[in-house]
């Protein structure tokens, strides 16, 4: 699948002069936003940039891009909810 995005041929240019690969840091950025919308899993992120689970995690980080983790309670109260059901 191809996607394109259009610039004004000036702007286009001066990026393309100033990027090193304008094509691959576009595609990077709107699949990181994909992810941190949570469109997209992290393996379908690493699948579609052609990376392992560590490198997409480098990349993640180069982007600012962090886990939110779970909080103290949050675990508690899913360790309760297991536990009611393996009570039944």
């Amino acid at each position: 699948m191809s996607v394109s995005i259009h610039l004004p041929p000036t702007l286009e240019e001066s990026l393309r002069r100033e990027v090193a690969d304008l094509d691959q840091v576009a595609t990077e950025a709107v699949l990181i936003d994909l992810y941190r919308q949570e469109r997209i899993t992290k393996h379908q992120l690493a699948t579609a940039l052609g990376l392992d689970r560590f490198q997409v995690n480098d990349v993640l980080t180069r982007h600012h891009v962090s886990e939110d983790l779970p909080t103290l309670t949050e675990i508690e109260r899913q360790v309760e909810v297991v536990q009611a059901k393996l009570a039944r």
